[in-house]
């Protein structure tokens, strides 16, 4: 099993949602996050005052799949989150050694 982290801009969290939806995937995690990469931040002007904002928000997707499931569900991520343009985000994937469905004691594959 792998866990995908995916920081998309929040404007695609609906459509990147339904194209997961249809290759799938049956539950993700969502959180509201703050960060800064290449993109470092930008400048706004309020009541003509202009200041820095120094971190850009974001929306983390978490995803827990088989090992069969994952690089389509990059693939999916990667295409529908797509803009072309620099914050576009990052997709991360990590090794998951466990996992348990609280209601039913059912483990490994068979918990997602």
């Amino acid at each position: 099993m792998k866990l995908i982290i995916a920081v998309i801009k929040p404007f695609k969290l609906e459509e990147v949602r339904e194209a997961l939806t249809s290759a799938g995937v049956q539950g993700l995690m969502v959180s509201e996050v703050k960060g800064y990469g290449r993109q470092s931040g930008h400048t706004e002007i309020y009541r003509g005052a202009e200041y820095v904002v120094n971190f850009v928000p974001k929306i983390k997707l978490e995803i827990v799949c088989p090992d069969s499931a994952v690089e389509k569900t990059i693939e999916v991520i990667s295409e529908t989150a797509k803009t072309g343009k620099i914050g576009d985000g990052k997709i991360f994937v990590i090794d998951v050694e466990q996992a348990m469905r609280v209601r039913t004691g059912e483990t490994g594959d068979e918990a997602l």
